[in-house]
Order: structure tokens, then sequence, then C-alpha cells
């Protein structure tokens, strides 16, 4: 069945082609690293790294590149509150950007480029609109000319005769259009700044993007990820400096995810409810995380809680117990049973997978896979703990063997088996399980719980079965 992809460009959804047969290029906007990221930047980032990660089990080759903005307004601005030099304040949330993604499950990019090691590509991607007429200069700082690209506003439906001057149009008099964006400002004393054919200055925002994109994947690109608050300007702007100077379609694909609330409000420092990564991984698993946004489609707003992902944690507990019960199972040793039951259960299984993945080829639709997943560890319940027979135990590692697959992009197991998952552990867990079996034996029924309460403090589960007493790590 083939891939569909709802297209911002186009407003609808598009049986997706790449360029190249079996390879893909894709391009996700970075951090500004004035700060540590927040749990809506989380989203796009666990969101793009599942598409990137689901395109790979497709079988196609994916060359994925996240950009740095190491400068920026925003950046000078904390560098002056603060005191420190803005090379400092880069490297330490550059260095806290890569370990939170780490930590929440990311794998890495092929390249994650660095606007201040990228300046000479941009200028010379400047030069270039100047050449062909669609930047000006004015003061040492350099516009685009908005009116000169034709198709502008295309991305974001905006029409630019529509356009106001206002709180999303910076107003500057040396600007012959309120809508003209810079691509290069002039320097102000004290500011951090680059020898240019204009004078000293730096890079404005959104021509930091082209350059690094072009530089490392391509004038086209197959797709463009962000979050839905970069439609307009930042992307709108991307478009008209990359086709401006390539004279190519930049980004056939453009995906966009959805935005994200706390307690049905807009995020905010002022109300309150400003969440950081880092401090949501200190209270959640990132497999809890990551099956709290695969339950979601990557387009839809999502409203944010700590008493949603404390929901999504009990269901995640139930999906490890039972995948754990699902290995263990495999492990037994197959004895003469009936294994009609799970025969039955395997056709409906087998449906389920059909369904599974015509959700995930509509549109990277997670929202209806993940509700596959969960009908299947459901009725994989129905004969956990029951002898099986090798027939029986064929069908659970077929079942077995694909949510693995699966996992390789959703991400939402940890994938510790019981009693093996911190190997340098297990041999102390058999002697507390072996003290703790003396223990129940004497009725000291008080002490065994203890033993117990104490291991799940320390996310280590203890479960006793009619086969004997279990661990796992979670």
């Amino acid at each position: 069945m083939p891939l569909v992809i709802h297209n911002t460009l186009t407003r609808k959804k598009e049986t997706f082609q790449p360029l190249a047969p079996d390879k893909i290029t894709m391009y996700s906007c970075g951090p500004t690293v004035y700060n540590y990221i927040h749990i809506g930047n989380a989203r796009t980032f666990m969101m793009a790294d599942m598409i990137r990660r689901y395109l790979q089990y497709r079988g196609f080759s994916v060359r994925f590149v996240t950009n740095v903005t190491d400068i920026d307004d925003r950046i000078i601005q904390t560098a002056n509150a603060t005191g420190r030099d803005f090379m400092e304040i880069n490297k330490t949330y550059t260095d806290a950007f890569i370990e939170d993604i780490a930590r929440a499950g990311v794998k890495p990019p092929e390249v994650l480029p660095k606007v201040t090691d990228h300046v000479p590509e941009i200028i010379a991607i400047i030069q270039i609109l100047i050449q062909k007429g669609f930047a000006y200069e004015s003061d040492g700082s350099i516009y685009y000319d908005v009116k000169k690209f034709t198709t502008y506003g295309n991305l974001s439906g905006k029409n630019i005769d529509d356009l106001k001057s206002g709180a999303r149009v910076e107003v500057n008099e040396t600007k012959r259009d309120p809508l003209d964006f810079v691509l290069w400002k002039s320097s102000k004393p004290g500011e951090p700044s680059w020898e240019s054919p204009w004078g000293k200055g730096r890079p404005g925002w959104h021509i930091e993007c082209s350059a690094m994109c072009i530089k490392h994947l391509g004038e086209e690109i197959d797709i463009h990820i962000g979050g839905a608050d970069l439609i307009f300007p930042h992307h709108e702007n991307e478009i008209a400096q990359s086709e401006g100077a390539s004279g190519k379609q930049f980004a056939r694909y453009w995906m966009h995810c959805g935005f994200l609330n706390v307690n049905n409000e807009k995020m905010s420092k002022s109300l309150g409810n400003f969440w950081l990564l880092r401090d949501v991984l200190e209270k959640f698993r990132p497999e809890v995380l990551r099956l709290f946004f695969i339950q979601h489609h990557y387009a839809s707003p999502l409203n944010f809680s700590e008493q949603n992902l404390r929901d999504t944690e009990t269901a995640h507990r139930r999906l490890e117990n039972t995948f754990s019960r699902l290995e263990e199972a495999i492990k037994e040793k197959p004895i003469a049973a009936s294994s009609v039951g799970l025969e039955a259960f395997e056709k409906e299984f087998d449906r389920l997978v059909v369904e599974f993945d015509e959700a995930m080829e509509d549109d990277f639709n997670t929202a209806g896979a993940s509700g596959k997943v969960f009908e299947i560890f459901s009725g994989l319940n129905r004969f956990l703990g029951k002898p099986t027979d090798e027939k029986g135990q064929r069908i659970l590692k077929k079942i077995s063997d694909q949510l693995l697959a699966w996992n390789e992009f959703f991400g939402f197991l940890h994938l510790t088996k019981a009693g093996t998952a911190s190997g340098d552990i297990a041999p102390f867990m058999e002697l507390l399980i072996e003290i703790r079996r003396e223990m129940r034996k004497k009725k000291d029924f008080a002490m065994s719980d203890l033993i117990r309460d104490r291991l799940s403090e320390l996310n280590i589960v203890i479960e006793d079965t009619p086969q004997g007493t279990k661990w796992k790590s979670q």
C-alpha cells in the first residue's frame, strides 16, 4: 500500500514519492540554544524521530539533518542579562539539548550543523539573492524583497496584500516594505559579528536554515518538518530564500506537529505551567512520554498534563508486564496442549497487523496504529500463563517478533527482559529473591513485602507467579 503524507504546502494528502528511489532527505528545525528545550519542542523532535525510524523500517535510507541555532537575538539577550559570553551559553544549552533528546530515546541526526559554523555559506546565498534581485542592502543590513517572490504565502495560506505590519512583522524604517525580512543584520556595539561584503554583522534567523539544509541535503529535499508555530514566518521565508536562490522547489513535503497546550492552556512561564523536557524525564520514563505522544496524531493539537502522563504510565506498565510474560512464555518448555485458541487469535493478530500498517501508511497515523497494539496486548493476556505446545509457542514468537519490529520506531517498550536487564545486578537479585523466598516460608510476609516495595522504589518489579518469582527493571 502506498504511503500518503499530508502536505502543508498543498493542504491535502499526497502519495509519497521521494526524489530518489529508496533514499530520503529529511530536515527538521532544531533548537535556538538560549535555554533548555521544553516539552513542546520535545514533541516535534520525538515525532520527527519516529517518522524517520518508520521510513527506515519501510526500507528507505534516510539522511536526517537537525540544525542548532547558536546565534540569535534571544541568545544575545540571555548573554547580556547574565553577563556570560554568548559562546558559553551556546555550549551549555547545545550540550544540554544533545543530552536531553538522547535521554528521550531520540537517535542523533546524521548531521547536527550549527549556524556559527556556516556563516560563509549564509553569505554566499545572500549574494546570490542580491544578484537575482530578491534582496537589497540598507544601512549595512540585507533584506529580502518579499514582493519579488510571487508565490510568497503559499505555505501559510496568507495573502501578501492582506499582510500588515504588526506583532509578527518587524517594523523597520530601513526596509522598503514592512513585510521584508532581514537576511543579514549589521552589528551593534558589543554584539557578536562576522565580516561580510556589507560590513560586520550576523545572519538573520530564517536564512540560517536555508543555508544549512542546502549544504547538507541539497537544493531539493524530500521532507521538511517542524512545529506548527514555524509555518509563518519562518518556513514561509525559508521557501522564499531557498527557491529564490536555486530556482528549484525546496521541499516536496512540509509536515508540521500540532500545538501543545499544558493543562488546556498555552504553555507560559507566567502561568507557571512551563515544562522542560529534562524535568519531565525526572518524573517519567522516556518510553511513557513516547507512548503519550504516539497515542495522538502528530499534527493534532495535544493537551499535556501530569495526570495525562500518569494515566499513560499506568497503561505503559500493563504493556511491559504483558510483554515480559510473553517473553517468559516463549522460553517455557512446550508441552502437549491444545493451541486452538491461539490459532484463532493468530488470525485476529494478522488482521490487526494489516490494520496497523494501513494506519501508519495514512500520514503516520500513530493514534490508530497504537490502538491496534493495545488490542494485540489485550488479546495476548487471554493466553499467557497457560501451557502451550510447539505450535502455540511458534505463534507467540511470531507476535513477539512483530512487536519488537514495531518498537524500533514506536520505542514504547524498554525491552528489558526479566532477570537479564542489568547484567551486573542479576546475581544480587537472585540472592534477594532467595532470601525473600525463605522469609515467605517462615511466614514473615511483612519483611517479604518490604523487600518488594523497596525494590519497586528503585524501578525493579517483583512478581510472584505459579512458575516462581520473577523480576524486571522498569
